[in-house]
């Protein structure tokens, strides 16, 4: 059974439904309350497919005489849902009862009851019954209240589309086109203009250049509408487009916000002169500002960023109009602003812009907004990548920035010190500022792994021998008196520690497994996370004690071994700038005390766990390298060190630089595409803004700006076979993916001799897929074709399925009914997902956060580790975060982060861990980890079919 299409939608408790005879008994009493309940009852059962046919005679008998306006509107709603044809499309007989009280209704006094069947009779479909009622129809024309006039301008337009409505109504458009030369209501015009607009285009023309002088003075809707014709003429005769243009930039000085923001759309899809799309940005900026609305702010923001890829120029000198936006509160529209500004900085604006910045970062020490720790991590970001891109401007920022290593907001802080540690490399003038502002703020810092940053900074850059005794100074403030506790005190110290066990459960239970930055796991307790974690106070030492020793105390050996490598690096330093041996002797002795203090402190009963292994042999490697300094050992800790760092830069400038290259590839034009030299052609009567668009339009044909459709190969490949070629009708699908929906353009062939009746193309989807309409009934003649398009919502990125069946008649055989299964369709999730780029400390963040994990078990026949990663990486459309340098060498094992987003703003997180065993076989797991379970069952079930077949 096919479906009909719906012009009216109303909730319907399905838990009641009332009784037939209840509703005809309603209907045939005097109660007027009751009849208008039972009107509804009828329409919402009408609604949900019941058939009541013994109504409609009760109907006409006992409700059609009714005065009461509800009752009225009521049975229009209740005429417009019942079929009104056949089984073979002709108007039922009874339907002619109904014509007089239409036509009576048309010339009622009250001009409500007027103006409602009006806007019925938009909405029917019957030539036979709309046929009679023209007279009146027009006659409503020039009705005293706007409310029947513009709804009967809008009934002579939907007659004068019906299959034979221009015989119907001859001289509509002229009689419209009169119509709307006298009008004043601006519904009423704007109906009208509609009306010419669609059926007669010519006239609109003619209208809107006749009184082109006024156009400023119209209505919001009418404008709108004006809008729309400009860009339907514009789309077939691009010849004409510059008269135009003058038309949208007088529009953009409207009262209304929307008038505006079509204009600056429609400027940008018609023009590309210079003047044009500056127009265009800048009314986009005085939209940001003046619109409160944040959805309208986004909305906004996402046509800059569009105009920003075309014409980016442009765009530059409106960056500090841009960036006001971050007076908004709003974290997204404060990250898409910021997105935007960093792809638009010069040299000219950089100044300008980090200023901005600047401001923006001392505004979120007031503790006002909750989300400031979030948005002053954003702003610290947006720095950094200015100081990357310009290291001239790294000074102005980067002391300011250096406060900000105690906030409380871990990945602000985090965010700070890898800043300061690239800065400090690659701008060589700041080094000794950065490590003293460094060595004086330093006990400020609250956080353990901000902390371990500051430390390889300090071990790797304090060169002086200055520089270099205040670092070891530094170190031992922070760490205060030694040892850290007594064995006299051990069997004290267990009670305290049975007592605050409480206290440190959390950090106890809530070890888990995390992604190191080269793929594989390690065991990451809390303590690593929460700044200052209730520490284990044993005698000796202070309430008031420093940063290192309350993180120490409260179990985090990783610290202590950063500690112990950054003293030894610190004292093989002091052997090559302190001629005194006594002083060297004096500082390795010290920082084998320490070293000592903190073994101890791991080994004993004293915390609630012992130290990790890893930990324990790091400093003991230390205590070693200090009691035999030699040559080699400090070449290795205070060279080779910094020279991986050095080279980890580069390569990630390397990385950057491929991918700037591979995003401004152009496409050239085709050898024999036709290209016009505007020089040479007539100027007369043509306005400079005029004469811009020509040039710009000759230079994107002679770029290939013009051909962007992709090529034919990829077009053929979205093609789908959806019945055989033996069957009487043949079917194929072109695929088309649009983000949020997908569009099904289905050919149709009738291969038969017959004609084909009630042709319908059902469908239905499985997965979080919506049909948003569904087709109509088309007649086939025979061996000809058709094209039906299907539009499918799409909710969440997860693999869904289309399936459904072509039913149709045959002109010999009417009544029965014909039935084509069609092939399923499979939306891959690849459609949805895109490589993208994040750091690796977000990444494991988000690793630690997602829920939904996805567990895939390696077999392949691909027997190179690198290889099976690069047939994963092309498999799943994600990216590698893995840098090469990293994959580099033989050692038989891989461990490899891949990150993609998708449309819908979904993260996908894959981790690829492989190990080639004796057999030269691989083995391994791939993890799939997201916050939703659709995509990483979707991702899973992708790897698992791809990853079996050679790439």
């Amino acid at each position: 059974m096919t479906e009909k299409s719906c012009t009216l939608l109303v909730h319907f408790d399905k838990g009641t439904p009332a009784l037939a005879n209840q509703i005809k008994e309603a209907l045939e009493g005097n109660d007027v309350e009751a009849k208008i309940e039972a009107l509804k009852q009828a329409i919402m059962l009408l609604l949900n497919g019941d058939t009541i046919p013994q109504l409609f005679i009760t109907i006409i008998r006992y409700v059609l005489p009714s005065e009461d306006h509800t009752v009225q509107k009521l049975l229009l709603l209740y005429l417009e849902i019942i079929d009104k044809t056949d089984s073979r499309g002709k108007v039922l007989p009874e339907m002619i009862l109904i014509c007089q009280n239409l036509r009576n209704n048309l010339q009622s006094p009250n001009e409500y009851i007027r103006g409602v069947t009006l806007r019925f009779l938009c909405r029917l479909n019957e030539s036979e019954i709309v046929e009679p009622l023209i007279p009146s129809i027009l006659a409503n024309l020039e009705h005293r209240h706007p409310f029947v006039r513009r709804n009967a301008v809008s009934a002579v337009m939907s007659v004068y589309r019906l299959p034979h409505g221009e015989q119907m109504l001859v001289d509509a458009p002229e009689i419209i086109d009169r119509f709307l030369a006298s009008e004043q209501d601006p519904s009423s015009k704007r109906n009208a203009f509609l009306m010419l607009f669609n059926c007669a285009q010519d006239r609109a023309v003619s209208y809107l250049f006749s009184h082109i002088d006024r156009i400023a003075d119209w209505g919001e809707q009418l404008q709108m509408v004006v809008l729309e014709l400009i860009r339907k003429v514009c789309r077939v005769n691009k010849g004409e487009k510059g008269k135009y243009i003058k038309v949208i930039i007088s529009l953009l000085n409207a009262q209304s916000s929307a008038v505006v923001y079509e204009c600056a759309n429609t400027l940008v899809s018609l023009s590309s002169a210079p003047t044009a799309i500056r127009a265009a940005a800048n009314t986009y900026c005085q939209l940001l500002l003046s619109q409160s609305d944040n959805n309208v702010k986004l909305i906004v923001l996402d046509r800059i960023n569009e105009l920003k890829a075309s014409h980016r120029e442009i765009l530059v000198e409106l960056v500090m109009d841009v960036l006001r936006v971050l007076s908004s509160p709003n974290l997204d529209i404060r990250r898409k602003t910021l997105d935007i500004v960093l792809e638009l900085i010069t040299p000219r604006n950089i100044d300008e812009v980090v200023m901005m910045l600047k401001k923006e970062v001392v505004k979120t020490q007031s503790g006002e907004l909750e989300k400031n720790g979030e948005y002053r991590q954003m702003l610290v970001q947006a720095i950094y990548s200015c100081a990357v891109k310009f290291p001239e401007v790294a000074s102005t920022v980067v002391h300011p920035l250096m406060d900000f290593l105690g906030d409380s907001n871990v990945a602000s802080a985090l965010d700070v010190a890898i800043f300061v540690r690239e800065i400090i490399e690659t701008n060589p003038k700041l080094r000794v500022s950065i490590i003293m502002r460094l060595l004086d703020t330093f006990y400020q810092i609250r956080t353990s792994r901000v902390c371990t940053y500051a430390l390889w900074i300090i071990g790797e850059y304090c060169l002086s021998l200055s520089e270099v005794e205040s670092g070891i100074a530094t170190i031992k403030q922070c760490l205060g008196e030694l040892p850290f506790f007594t064995v006299s005190e051990e069997s004290e110290s267990q009670d305290v520690s049975k007592n605050s066990q409480v206290v440190n459960s959390s950090t106890v239970s809530s070890r888990r497994p995390v992604v190191l930055a080269d793929g594989t796991y390690a065991t990451q307790s809390a303590a690593l996370e929460t700044a200052m974690s209730a520490p284990l106070l044993v005698q000796g030492s202070l309430a008031s004690m420093g940063n290192l020793r309350s993180l120490i105390l409260s179990g985090d050996f990783f610290l202590e071994s950063v500690v112990a490598c950054t003293l030894t690096k610190l004292v093989l330093r002091l052997t090559e700038v302190q001629p005194s041996k006594v002083e060297v002797n004096k500082a390795t002795t010290q920082a084998l005390l320490i070293m000592v203090s903190m073994l101890q402190l791991g080994q004993s009963s004293a915390l609630p766990h012992p130290i990790d292994n890893d930990s324990h042999d790091r400093i003991v490697l230390c205590i070693r390298l200090l009691c035999n300094k030699g040559e080699e050992v400090k070449r290795i800790w205070l060279r080779s060190c910094r020279e991986s760092f050095v080279k980890m830069l580069e390569d990630k400038k390397l990385r950057e630089a491929e991918e700037t290259r591979a995003m401004a590839q152009i496409s050239n034009a085709q050898p024999d595409d036709l290209i016009d030299f505007y020089h040479l052609k007539s100027k007369k009567g043509m306005s400079q803004l005029e004469l811009e668009d020509q040039v710009q339009d000759d230079l994107k044909r002679a770029t290939g700006e013009f051909v962007k459709d992709g090529d034919d190969a990829n077009k053929l490949n979205r093609i789908l076979q959806l019945t055989g070629f033996s069957d009487p009708v043949y079917a194929e699908a072109y695929v088309t993916v649009n983000h949020y929906d997908i569009v099904l353009d289905v050919t149709v062939i009738n291969r038969t001799r017959e004609t084909l009746q009630n042709l319908c193309l059902e469908l239905a989807t499985m997965g979080d897929l919506k049909l948003v309409e569904r087709p109509q009934n088309y007649t086939l003649a025979p061996e000809s074709s058709r094209q039906i398009k299907a539009n499918i919502k799409v909710s969440s990125t997860e693999t869904g399925v289309i399936f459904g069946n072509i039913v149709y008649e045959t002109s010999s055989n009417v009544l029965e009914r014909n039935v084509i299964v069609l092939n399923d369709i499979h939306i891959d999730i690849m459609d949805y997902i895109s490589p993208a780029s994040c750091a690796d400390i977000l990444f494991r963040t988000m690793w630690a956060e997602f829920e939904w994990e996805n567990k895939v078990a390696v077999s392949t026949i691909i027997e190179d580790e690198k290889e099976f990663l690069n047939h994963i990486v092309k498999a799943t459309n994600m990216k590698c975060l893995t840098p090469p340098s990293a994959l580099e060498g033989e050692c038989g094992v891989l461990a490899a982060n891949l990150y993609a987003k998708s449309v819908f703003g979904e993260d996908a997180l894959v981790n690829v861990s492989v190990e080639k065993q004796a057999d030269g076989k691989l083995s391994g797991y791939i993890r799939i980890r997201s916050k939703t379970q659709g995509i990483a069952l979707s991702l899973g079930d992708k790897i698992t079919l791809k990853q079996k077949g050679s790439p």
